[in-house]
């Protein structure tokens, strides 16, 4: 059993690279990540000492990169979790994630085709359908997305639903709530804050933090994503979410705060950055994944994230060699220093 999965050395896929190893003591996996700023070849570390994990560097966009990694690894399955995914590095420069997010997903489907692949799955995002005050998203309700970042996360989405009818390419769309867990990039909100909160810095919360989120843990994603790849139906689409786990962002924040040790003092609220393109609550109906693919998730939120915060805490040499990097600094300063000033 041979996988491609492209994004491999970033948040959610390095976790599903874990996944399936531990699953399939068969599987062979090559991992395709360009290591942009969220890509890090220190978390897929112990994966490469595996013997069953080759590592390339390169753009999913590339169409020469992409043919000859599969004419070489020759790939049952491509898992695609390579994407620009943060909405507010999305507002300071957009270009990126269209290549990635649209032209990526095409490049990564005619590849499917002309190569013949069993299968490929696209990881997408709840952010695709916008938000919504009640109520939940289905699979058939309309996508309209509202940030340069969940548009191009859609462009991909109608990519692969065009591709399957019009050549029966065989991709199947998975779409993930908001993932926490262990290997997370430190700029979304819970590592950020929980890296901060442990350094006694300032947290920027924005408004009265009343945004809500529906949060799954990144293995329960994982599980989905995978009962998805060997369950789904072709030219389908699926919400990987966890409905239990609807929360308030200052819910999570009196979590960490919690278990940082941490009080209200360092909570710093700022003006939203996002005006009017911050989506006030999403919500994703998941009865189809459970039904179709005899997933559901099975993580207790609150107990999962009070054991992701006590994971930062043991696991300080990864993400402060990411936070000390140039490039991570100029993103919090050009994004929050207006808001932090000297408390960045």
């Amino acid at each position: 059993m041979r996988f491609l999965v492209t994004g491999g050395a970033g948040f959610i896929g390095s976790n599903y690279c874990r996944l399936i190893l531990k699953k399939y003591p068969d599987a062979q996996v090559t991992i395709l990540d360009a290591l942009t700023y969220a890509g890090n070849l220190s978390t897929i570390e112990d994966l490469l000492h595996s013997g069953r994990v080759r590592f390339y560097a390169g753009r999913i966009q590339d169409p020469v990169v992409v043919n000859g990694l599969i004419k070489a690894e020759k790939p049952d399955y491509i898992v695609n979790f390579a994407a620009e995914s943060h909405n507010d590095r999305s507002l300071l420069e957009s270009g990126s994630f269209i290549q990635t997010d649209v032209a990526g997903v095409h490049c990564l489907l005619e590849a499917t085709r002309e190569h013949g692949v069993e299968r490929m799955l696209h990881v997408s995002t709840d952010e695709v359908y916008g938000t919504i005050d009640e109520g939940k998203f289905y699979e058939d309700s309309p996508i309209m997305p509202n940030t340069p970042y969940s548009s191009s996360k859609a462009g991909g989405d109608l990519q692969a639903r065009a591709h399957h009818i019009s050549f029966r390419t065989p991709v199947v769309v998975t779409r993930g709530g908001n993932n926490y867990g262990p290997w997370q990039y430190p700029e979304k909100l819970i590592p950020f804050f929980v890296i901060r909160l442990l350094d006694g810095k300032k947290v920027p919360l924005y408004g009265e933090g009343t945004q809500v989120r529906e949060w799954i843990h990144v293995l329960d994603h994982c599980e989905g994503i995978d009962a998805a790849l060997h369950n789904g139906k072709p030219g389908e689409f699926y919400n990987i979410g966890d409905e239990s786990n609807e929360k308030e962002n200052r819910e999570v924040v009196r979590i960490l705060l919690e278990e940082t040790g941490r009080d209200e003092s360092l909570v710093k609220k700022i003006e939203d950055p996002r005006k009017g393109a911050h989506d006030k609550r999403y919500s994703m109906g998941t009865e189809k994944a459970q039904r179709d693919l005899g997933w559901k998730p099975t993580r207790n939120f609150e107990t999962s994230l009070r054991e992701t915060v006590r994971w930062y805490k043991d696991n300080q040499t990864w993400w402060r060699a990411i936070t000390e990097l140039p490039s991570y600094k100029d993103f919090i300063a050009s994004f929050y220093g207006k808001y932090l000033g000297e408390d960045l």
